[in-house]
């Protein structure tokens, strides 16, 4: 029986930096399906992404072009005991919120299948682009007799509206990407023959010089913590975060060049 808590020397998260673009790939092919490994590699990748001053966007995919993630490794969850699963989600749980939390954008690029913990992972990204005729989308979980449990409940009812989240997890089918963008569940779907280019060439409307990428994060930050709080609280955070940005060399840069009249060039600090 697999010793699934113990270290491996596997490449499970690939990691690159493009042009101010930290590129994350779920790397576990067929299916890329995840283990507490590749959760621990993905952890390790966020925090690497997020203390680096040169990345301003983060752009998670999957390897190959079959599959963005089939969710959580099935062999691993039937061999592993009850107190695995438990440790396993709850550090699930915290490696998705560490990523919804950095304060810098963060892309979803949808290249292939994207159901179960897939999609749980892919929720946790702040937009969602998909690669037309890709493959399907879903939470299936309930087929298996168990529920979406690394945020897919909480997640999918915030993107989609807390009456079609629950008719869609508890029906557990598979939809498309043109009908998932339909829901709000992703902002754009993207031809499959330039999806690749399509997507970097959208995370680089995001990266200086041509967005004040500090603001772009500290929008992100200010909707994410603003939403799970009283309206008044989320006034404060927006006052506080906007403060900091008042003190940053782009808020300079880009009210100089309004009044200047000339296109601004920021460069995320």
């Amino acid at each position: 029986m697999t010793d699934w808590a113990a270290p491996t020397d596997k490449t499970l998260i690939e990691y690159r930096v493009e042009d101010g673009i930290a590129i994350l790939e779920l790397s576990d092919p067929p299916a890329n399906t995840y283990t507490y490994n590749m959760m621990l590699q993905l952890d390790e990748a966020i925090r690497t992404a997020r203390m680096d001053n040169n990345v301003h966007v983060i752009v998670l995919r999957g390897k190959g072009d079959k599959f963005f993630s089939a969710g959580a490794n099935i062999s691993m969850l039937n061999e592993v005991t009850p107190r695995f699963k438990y440790f396993f989600c709850l550090h699930a749980n915290e490696t998705l919120n560490r990523l919804e939390h950095t304060p810098k954008l963060v892309i979803g690029a949808l290249n292939g299948h994207t159901v179960g913990g897939g999609l749980e992972i892919a929720m946790a990204c702040d937009l969602r682009v998909a690669c037309k005729d890709g493959g399907k989308i879903g939470l299936p979980e309930v087929n298996l007799g168990v529920l979406p449990g690394t945020g897919g409940t909480q997640r999918f009812a915030r993107i989609v509206g807390k009456s079609k989240a629950i008719e869609m997890m508890a029906a557990g089918t598979l939809f498309t990407f043109e009908q998932a963008m339909e829901a709000g569940l992703v902002n754009q779907v993207l031809p499959k023959e330039t999806f690749w280019n399509d997507v970097m060439a959208y995370a680089r409307k995001f990266v200086p010089p041509t967005k004040a990428a500090k603001a772009v994060g500290h929008i992100k930050r200010a909707v994410c913590s603003g939403l799970e709080v009283p309206f008044e609280s989320g006034l404060a955070i927006e006052r506080e975060l906007q403060q900091q940005l008042f003190q940053s060399e782009d808020a300079k840069e880009g009210l100089a060049a309004y009044v200047e009249k000339r296109a601004p060039a920021f460069k995320g600090a």
